[in-house]
């Protein structure tokens, strides 16, 4: 019997954001093009260079926005879900 997973609800964004390194010290700007509870998708200028973990925030500040991990990259696109 085959395992069905459901994939959370995404919400289109294409908003600006920022991507924080090296905690807050290199912020890189990006897009949101879309938003879920779980993760989001990302495009970034330089997305293949990004490291597996970084910090994605809707405001240039490093106190703000979630953590997250990469799972998939496609050109200048990434996926990237939430961790704590």
């Amino acid at each position: 019997m085959a395992l069905v997973r459901k994939r959370e609800a995404r919400k289109s964004l294409r908003q600006p954001g920022w991507i924080t390194l090296d905690g807050g010290f290199a912020a890189r700007p990006c897009v949101v093009q879309d938003l879920s509870t779980a993760g989001a998708k990302i495009t970034a200028d330089d997305a293949n260079a990004l490291p597996c973990t970084l910090r994605l925030a809707f405001a240039r500040d490093a106190r703000t926005g979630r953590n997250c991990q990469v799972v998939w990259r496609r050109g200048n696109s990434i996926g990237v879900r939430f961790i704590r």
